[in-house]
């Protein structure tokens, strides 16, 4: 009884070996596009993605392709510098000062040609689907792409005229916002926070400086 048991295991085993080494190749094909993907966005796109993984992966190839029409252009025109478009942006749609050059940082720290891991391009982080609401044809244009984020930031405040519930809704989406509390959901409220964090940062009072007096 024990030696049939032990052959019925032996045969189980070289079947499994058997089927791994006929499938392992088609796994490989398979998975190949995939990690390739993956890995442009971290490359390019100056991110932490998952080599395998499977989420996202529209957004990603859309960014990527977004991404290659726009890096030849760049190289021979150049950009604007993102604080120069960010103080534009915020006069022109009359944000508080301070409060979208704040999101710019958490989304970006500035960085123009970043591609987050669920595919959000440049400096604001705009969806391939939010990017073409907005009427931006290339998000990773600091100026156009820091307008699109602009208007879309304003929309959120005129919508529920809180610093907190807009940045959370320029996050999340605005049908996220319930009962006017910032929903969540293990990311936004985080996010919120570290918004409010750097948009306070700029309203702090500078320490007084002693003047030096002049010795006759």
């Amino acid at each position: 009884m024990g030696m049939a048991r032990r052959k019925m295991a032996r045969r189980k085993a070289t079947f499994r070996k058997a089927t791994i080494r006929k499938w392992a190749p088609w796994m490989l094909l398979l998975l190949a596009p995939l990690c390739l993907l993956n890995l442009s966005v971290a490359f390019f796109g100056n991110s932490l993605v998952f080599p395998l993984s499977p989420f996202f992966l529209r957004n990603k190839a859309a960014a990527l392709g977004r991404y290659a029409l726009h890096r030849p252009l760049c190289i021979f025109r150049g950009h604007l510098p993102v604080d120069d478009a960010v103080a534009r942006a915020e006069a022109k749609q009359r944000l508080p000062r301070g409060l979208l050059a704040a999101l710019i940082q958490v989304e970006s720290n500035g960085r123009v040609h970043r591609i987050s891991s669920a595919g959000a391009m440049g400096p604001g982080q705009l969806t391939p689907s939010t990017a073409k609401l907005l009427g931006v044809s290339d998000p990773f244009d600091p100026v156009e792409s820091i307008e699109g984020s602009s208007r879309y930031l304003a929309a959120q405040l005129a919508t529920f005229h809180d610093v907190r519930l807009a940045v959370a809704a320029y996050n999340a989406g605005p049908g996220a916002i319930v009962n006017r509390t910032v929903p969540q959901n293990g990311e936004t409220e985080f996010y919120v926070r570290k918004v409010m964090s750097a948009y306070a940062a700029t309203h702090r009072p500078q320490p007084p400086t002693l003047a030096t007096r002049q010795v006759p």
